[in-house]
């Protein structure tokens, strides 16, 4: 008898244990969120251990949140529209557009992105590159990626025909015309270019690149979206919020937007060389 009690005490303990481990199972994953994402090395990139320097911000402002996050990668078109429709929790991360923040809740700013015009010295050989307004590109051929944000202005110059723009698949398509002497100015974020540089061509080939320090957009900020047709998309987009501002105020959120010296770094416009007398 004694023993049959036991047995049944140990059964009884058993199936809680297991009740238990269900339930918390079913916890973690109610808030282990999907996430989509695209290839935007260093920022978002399969190539990295923390999968990129803005996800892995995000990742850590959702701990702060009490939340984890995985990410798909995908093409960056299909990762909008699928986000939108609700297929996926969220999806990371963007710059603001009017047209594109449709159906989405947008968090707060992640990080703040430099973006510069990238050029050849060699193709100013007379006067050095300089720009004060974006209709003094005027002219001159211009590389860009179809689905980037850039500024409403610079779409406005664009689309009047002030500006000439030569539409590529992505930014290392046009970093390849642009040494190829087939584009003159290319507008990239200059962590990005840097990296594209250093993992996809020699020295030599990129030693004529140089970044204007003037900011083509100054202030570009970059956000997580939340498709406004989930409705646990509003106290997600909250309890991110608040997550990446506990983030922000520690030592790793300045760490990680640390990067090593880069040639692209902003410097003035050089002048030009001058021949030698021979």
């Amino acid at each position: 008898m004694a023993s049959h009690h036991i047995s049944r005490l140990t059964g009884l303990r058993t199936c809680v244990a297991a009740l238990w481990l269900g339930w918390a199972a079913v916890a973690v994953h109610a808030t282990t969120l999907r996430f989509a994402t695209g290839e935007l090395p260093p920022y978002a990139t399969q190539e990295r251990a923390d999968q990129g320097i803005a996800l892995d911000l995000i990742r850590n402002a959702f701990v702060f949140a009490g939340m984890e996050v995985d990410y798909t990668f995908k093409p960056w078109t299909r990762t909008l529209e699928e986000a939108r429709a609700g297929l996926w929790d969220g999806t990371a991360y963007w710059g603001r557009n009017p047209e594109r923040d449709k159906g989405f809740l947008i968090s707060d700013n992640v990080l703040t992105e430099q973006w510069v015009l990238v050029y050849r010295q060699a193709a100013f050989p007379t006067t050095p590159f300089d720009w004060k307004t974006l209709a003094d590109l005027k002219g001159l051929r211009i590389g860009i990626v179809q689905s980037y944000t850039y500024t409403p202005e610079f779409w406005a110059l664009q689309k009047s025909g002030v500006l000439h723009a030569a539409v590529a698949q992505d930014d290392l398509a046009n970093l390849r015309l642009l040494i190829g002497g087939r584009l003159d100015v290319v507008p990239m974020e200059r962590n990005v270019a840097c990296y594209l540089m250093q993992h996809h061509f020699m020295d030599n080939e990129v030693q004529d690149l140089r970044a204007h320090p003037r900011l083509f957009a100054p202030n570009f900020t970059t956000h997580v979206m939340f498709s406004d047709k989930l409705p646990e998309s509003a106290a997600r987009l909250k309890a991110f919020n608040q997550g990446l501002r506990a983030l922000k105020r520690t030592s790793t959120y300045a760490d990680k937007l640390s990067w090593p010296g880069c040639r692209l770094n902003a410097a003035p416009p050089e002048k030009p060389l001058q021949k030698r007398k021979r």
